[in-house]
């Protein structure tokens, strides 16, 4: 059986955003949960939500995230599973914030990160498929 993928955005109204990954996940018949915790509003329940997550039932973490990207930077603390952020375009810097605030992690919490955007928001879901298929291939 293949590992899922877990997406997790931090905020209700990111879902309209997530689905564009979700459309092709189910498109490609793959499986994906789908959560939503804030950094900021919920971090002791995503904490505790990370922290007994089974790890041999998830190949990667997607973590979408506007302005400060607080919740890409809390998930890649607390696991070791790859997480791939995903910048929202929003805010008065339409992403740009989010975008260096992934790409500036310190050294021992790595995030894989798209582009800004819905395109970028694709580009995590192919690279998500990428790395089930070759974990199912024993790649």
């Amino acid at each position: 059986m293949s590992k899922k993928v877990l997406l997790i955005s931090g905020s209700q109204s990111d879902e309209i955003f997530v689905k564009t990954a979700i459309d092709l996940f189910e498109e490609w018949k793959m499986s994906y949960d789908y959560k939503v915790f804030s950094a900021h509003r919920n971090l002791k329940e995503l904490t505790k939500f990370i922290e007994e997550l089974p790890t041999n039932e998830y190949s990667v973490i997607i973590a979408v995230a506007g302005l400060s990207a607080a919740l890409p930077g809390v998930i890649a603390s607390l696991t070791n599973l790859p997480v791939v952020g995903v910048p929202r375009d929003v805010g008065p810097l339409n992403g740009i914030d989010a975008l260096l605030s992934m790409v500036q992690m310190p050294s021992g919490v790595p995030i894989a990160t798209m582009g800004i955007g819905s395109s970028g928001m694709k580009n995590a879901a192919y690279f998500a498929k990428r790395l089930v298929e070759g974990e199912k291939d024993g790649k």
